[in-house]
């Protein structure tokens, strides 16, 4: 059974940085795409960032664009999402997600097949 573990979430100011790790196990890792969600209080969760299984395409949304960076180690089956420049919008649970099969990234929650429990990023004005 895949498991997806995320860490590195926190409290940080506006224009602030943080990093988040995504720790896979229980399956194939470096074949299949990956992606990091939002979701703030109130909303529908909402699409970050995604990588293919070679790291050679990335995607983002719009609004993070030029800000957050995805990347992976497949050595280390984990998955990253570098957020620099920091918006207090940007507050919300970020979860990880993995595809059980298909190599390409997606930035639609429905093609995603596991999920991890999510880690609080808030960032405070």
């Amino acid at each position: 059974q895949v498991q997806l573990v995320e860490s590195g979430g926190g409290v940080a100011q506006a224009g602030g940085s943080l990093r988040l790790s995504c720790a896979h196990s229980g399956g194939a890792f470096s074949t299949n795409g990956m992606g990091w969600f939002r979701q703030a209080p109130g909303k529908e969760r909402e699409f970050v960032a995604t990588i293919n299984w070679s790291s050679s395409n990335t995607d983002y949304a719009e609004s993070v664009k030029g800000r957050f960076t995805i990347s992976r180690d497949n050595a280390k089956k984990t998955v990253y999402l570098q957020m620099n420049s920091l918006k207090p919008e940007d507050t919300a649970v970020y979860y990880c997600a993995a595809r059980r099969t298909g190599n390409r990234g997606s930035v639609y929650a429905g093609e995603y097949d596991y999920w991890g429990q999510g880690t609080q990023v808030t960032v405070s004005s």
